[in-house]
C-alpha cells in the first residue's frame, strides 16, 4: 500500500493513511515467514487502534516504526487544519514542545565533546553576568542537563504576560533571572524548563552565536532533519499543522495559538516531522552527532524516576518489556509528542499529534509494548 492512500472510515473522520506493511519482508517459511507474520500482526493491530483513536476523537496526527532503518509502518490520520479540511500526512509539520530538549542535550555533549565545556563547571563560568548569586554559583551543566538543579519552571503568570516578549533566549535569562533556586542543586530531580533555557545559554555564549543557528548547523544538517525548525508561529510555514485543544466546559476543538509561545525555545516548541525525528534517532544510533563515548553519557540514565526509569541528559532512559528504549515525549495544549528507540540500532517510534496530550503519547505505548521480536 502506498504511503498517501487514502480510504474513508466514519463521515467526521478523515485519515490519510497508513503505509508500510512490511511490505518487503520475506514471506516464506522458517525464521522470515514467522517475522513476516509477527509483522504482519502488529501491523494490523496498529492500524485498528489508530482508526478508532481518530473516529473517537482521541488522535489525529502521524506514525512512523522502523527497524534497522527499514520502514514497518507509517500512517497519517486526522486533520492539519480543521478549517481548510487539509488532511495530515507523513510530511506534516506538528509542534513538538519538549521533544527538542533531545537537540539541545546533543548540542551540550557535542560541545563536551569538543572540550568546550565541563559537566562539573557552574553556569557563572559560562554565564559569569548571571543575576542571581546562587543559581549562578552552584548549579552545575549536570544539573541543567538532568532537572536536578532546583531552577524552577518558566510557566505561569509571568510567562502569560509576556508571553510574545519572549522572543530569544537572552529575553528569558531578564525575566526569571533574578530569580533564587527552589532546593539545593542535586538534591531533588524536578522538571524544569527554565534549566534548559539556561543550557541554551549557555550553548549560545560558547558558540558565538544562536541556539537556533548551532543546532541547525550541528544537529539538524548532519542528521539530515530539513523540516525540522524553529520560525516564529507567526512565519508562513506552509506544512506546519495548525494544534488544536479541547475545550473543557463544550468538549470543542479550538485552535492553541492563543498559548504558544513567539517560538521555539531550548526547553521545547519548534516544529519536525516523524521522518525528521526517524533521522535524528538514527544519527544518534550511528554514531553521526556524538562519538560512542559520549553517546552512552548522553543517553545512560542519571536519575531514577519511576520503576525502570531515569532521567539521562535530555533523555529519558528505561526499560519496556524486557526492551530497553531512550527518548523524550513533548506535550502541551494542542500539541503532543513522542520519540522512543534502542539506542543501538532496531526499533525507532515515532508519534507526533496537533491534540492535547497524550494523544501520542498513549499511541507510542501502545507501539512500544508490542514491537515484535526479532526473529534470527
Amino acid at each position: 500500500m502506498s504511503l498517501s492512500t487514502r480510504f474513508p472510515l466514519a463521515a467526521a473522520a478523515l485519515l490519510l493513511a497508513c503505509a508500510a506493511c512490511n511490505k518487503d519482508a520475506p514471506t516464506g517459511g522458517g525464521a522470515a515467514g514467522g517475522q513476516a507474520a509477527a509483522d504482519s500482526a502488529f501491523v494490523g493491530a496498529l492500524r485498528a487502534q489508530l482508526q478508532s483513536a481518530t473516529v473517537a476523537g482521541q488522535f489525529s496526527g502521524a506514525v512512523l516504526v522502523t527497524r534497522n532503518g527499514r520502514t514497518l509502518f507509517e500512517g497519517a490520520y486526522g486533520l492539519a487544519d480543521r478549517e481548510r479540511n487539509v488532511p495530515n500526512t507523513p510530511l506534516t509539520q506538528f509542534r513538538v514542545g519538549s521533544m527538542n530538549k533531545m537537540m539541545t542535550g546533543v548540542a551540550a555533549l557535542q560541545l563536551l565533546q569538543a572540550g568546550k565545556v565541563r559537566l562539573d563547571a557552574t553556569l557563572g563560568t559560562y554565564l559569569p553576568d548571571y543575576p542571581n548569586a546562587d543559581v549562578k554559583t552552584k548549579v552545575t551543566l549536570h544539573h541543567l542537563l538532568t532537572h536536578t538543579g532546583g531552577t524552577g519552571d518558566i510557566f505561569g503568570p509571568e510567562f502569560t504576560a509576556h508571553r510574545l516578549e519572549l522572543r530569544t533566549t537572552s529575553d528569558y535569562l531578564r525575566l526569571y533571572g533574578t530569580r533564587g533556586l527552589q532546593f539545593t542543586p542535586g538534591a531533588q530531580h524536578v522538571y524544569s524548563n527554565y534549566g534548559f533555557l539556561l543550557l541554551g545559554g549557555v550553548i549560545e555564549q560558547v558558540s558565538g552565536t544562536s541556539y537556533d543557528q548551532h543546532v541547525a548547523a550541528r544537529v539538524l544538517a548532519p542528521a539530515g532533519m530539513t523540516a525540522t525548525g524553529f520560525a516564529p508561529e507567526d512565519s508562513l510555514v506552509p506544512g506546519r499543522s495548525v494544534g488544536y485543544m479541547r475545550q473543557q466546559a463544550t468538549g470543542a476543538l479550538v485552535s492553541n495559538a492563543p498559548t504558544l509561545p513567539y517560538k521555539g525555545t531550548p526547553a521545547g516548541g519548534g516544529y519536525s516531522t516523524v521522518g525528521d525525528f526517524a533521522r535524528f534517532a538514527a544519527a544518534i544510533q550511528e554514531r553521526r552527532l556524538l562519538d560512542s563515548a559520549h553517546t552512552a553519557l548522553l543517553l545512560s540514565g542519571k536519575v531514577p524516576v519511576a520503576p525502570e526509569v531515569q532521567y539521562a541528559y535530555g533523555f529519558v532512559d528505561r526499560v519496556v518489556s524486557g526492551r530497553r528504549m531512550v527518548g523524550h515525549t513533548g506535550g502541551a495544549p494542542g500539541m503532543s509528542g513522542a520519540l522512543e528507540f534502542e539506542p543501538n540500532g532496531g526499533y525507532v517510534v515515532v508519534v507526533l499529534s496537533n491534540f492535547d496530550p497524550p494523544a501520542a503519547t498513549q499511541i507510542a505505548g501502545f507501539i512500544v509494548n508490542r514491537l515484535p521480536a526479532a526473529i534470527n
